[in-house]
């Protein structure tokens, strides 16, 4: 056993490294590292050279493209269902017989059950991994799916309620997955670009859900023909998501043999108490960046659920018999979205800069969302599709970075508890803009609508510009890569070999 003030001395002695009190601090064992800004920096617990700097084995693995495959598919799966009513409202409006009101419930629906079933399902996570999360998300995806397909009836509202409640039920199991697979099978070079992909499968089946049911499902006066072509498009969504939970059961892993970061590898060897999942949430809530982003983020994306729920409303409101490109104009703001989300996880895994890129794409949505209210209703269609899609490219591409902002503010906690609290923000603002925003549109019109949208996003701004920038997880992976160091002659070595080195060092000046 070395002594703790004899290691340092001879390390500096060996090899000409900085020993500085400042350097020393960081030559303790690395799982007693804190990485909270309040706690002081231990002092050197055990210098023995087998614990010093415990570089792990890491590993990234070519399947874990398949996983994010399977997962993102399912994801879309489930989306397309989510919005298949209301960019045809006044379609089912008039096939159900039913308000305004009642058709944004079956949108609606999706946040609502949302909010109180996040907790329980986050505790699954935390307990019983990623893969039986998928699992009996996917079977709620499917189960919900073929009970829809049996509602294509003018009397059949209250069932296909039921199903768009059974659907709703897999989102919770869907939201908070990607941050969370995203660490568990990427690196630490890809891992915002692995979320950005995940967040892309939900904005794909969006897209299409703003794509495919105007043009399978047409506005015809016939009740017996429109049912046919409603029947069509619920065994379609079906069989999708029947094949999706079969090959979810079939193929998906819980995590790779290796850790795939040595951020992840400390996570897998630090114990979880039994009160792990309480004290977790606690810890968040008391994080004031955390909470400041958690209401910023949801602002943003509720405001995003309101105008997906309320668009075809909002187009056929200034361009009626428009239904169709109503569709085209969604589908225009989720695909520049997709192209967002994408090129911004490239981005964050590029240069890391979290804050500075969520506070630029949040002041973008602004601008965007500004631009969209005041050129909507001046009759030049062409011009909202440009308009859309500017909006869409900043406030879709918004999803993945609060993801990967949130997972730095609160590591080591679980990523599924960070996304979970962040999507049920998400959903609470989006029921509150939703059904404000409507109200909004039949009393006052579209204009006052989007000005209401634009005053919370100018709050959402302010707040994100408060939140301070601790990237912990960066800090941990920082940490790590100290342990390669320059040795005597002027090579790299691993952890191993400077504990090697130190020991040789310390047992000759003994001897």
């Amino acid at each position: 056993m070395i002594s703790q003030e004899e290691f340092p001395q001879d390390l500096c002695d060996a090899g000409g490294l900085d020993c500085s009190p400042t350097r020393k601090q960081s030559f303790g064992e690395y799982s007693r590292v804190p990485l909270d800004d309040n706690s002081d920096t231990p002092e050197i617990s055990d210098m023995d050279t087998e614990l010093i700097f415990p570089l792990m084995e890491t590993k990234l693995y070519k399947r874990r493209w398949l996983m994010l495959f399977i997962f993102s598919a399912y994801s879309m799966s489930n989306a397309f269902m989510w919005l298949q009513y209301s960019i045809i409202g006044d379609i089912f409006m008039r096939f159900y017989n039913i308000d305004s009101l009642a058709l944004d419930w079956l949108s609606m629906i999706y946040f609502l059950t949302y909010i109180p079933l996040i907790l329980p399902v986050m505790w699954v996570l935390d307990n019983r991994g990623l893969r039986d999360v998928l699992v009996v998300g996917a079977a709620f995806n499917c189960i919900g799916a073929w009970i829809k397909t049996g509602t294509a009836h003018p009397d059949m509202f209250a069932m296909t309620l039921l199903g768009q409640f059974v659907c709703s039920i897999a989102t919770v199991y869907i939201l908070g997955i990607p941050s969370r697979l995203a660490s568990l099978w990427f690196g630490q070079k890809e891992v915002s670009t692995a979320c950005s992909v995940g967040v892309l499968g939900n904005q794909m089946g969006i897209a299409i859900g703003f794509l495919l049911p105007p043009i399978l499902v047409p506005n015809v006066d016939d009740v017996d023909e429109l049912a046919y072509y409603i029947r069509i498009m619920f065994y379609t969504s079906a069989g999708v998501a029947t094949l999706l939970f079969i090959l979810v059961v079939i193929v998906f892993q819980e995590k790779p043999e290796l850790p795939p970061s040595q951020a992840q590898a400390q996570a897998r060897s630090t114990p979880s108490d039994e009160n792990s999942y309480l004290s977790s949430i606690l810890r968040l809530l008391r994080n004031k960046p955390f909470m400041l982003l958690m209401v910023s983020y949801g602002l943003n994306v509720g405001c995003f659920y309101s105008i997906s729920t309320l668009l075809n409303r909002m187009i056929i409101d200034h361009y009626p018999g428009e239904e169709v490109n109503a569709g085209r104009i969604g589908l225009t703001i989720v695909v520049a979205g997709m192209a967002g989300s994408l090129l911004c996880g490239i981005w964050l895994d590029k240069t890391k800069t979290y804050k500075q890129t969520t506070l630029a794409v949040y002041l973008l949505s602004l601008i965007g969302m500004i631009v969209y209210t005041f050129t909507l209703n001046l009759g030049y269609l062409w011009l909202v599709f440009v308009t859309a899609g500017a909006l869409g490219f900043f406030m879709t591409g918004y999803l993945p970075l609060g993801f990967e902002f949130a997972v730095e503010l609160t590591y080591p906690e679980s990523e599924g508890t960070s996304s979970g609290l962040l999507n049920c923000s998400a959903q609470i603002f989006g029921i509150i803009f939703t059904i404000s925003q409507g109200k909004i549109i039949d009393k006052w019109g579209t204009f006052a609508a989007n000005i209401f949208l634009c005053i919370f996003l100018l709050i959402g701004s302010v707040l994100t510009g408060f939140i301070k920038s601790d990237l912990r997880r960066q800090k941990a992976n920082l940490q790590q890569a100290e342990v390669r160091t320059v040795s005597p002659t002027g090579s790299e070595s691993s952890a191993k070999d400077y504990g090697a080195t130190a020991s040789s060092v310390h047992w000759q000046r003994q001897s």
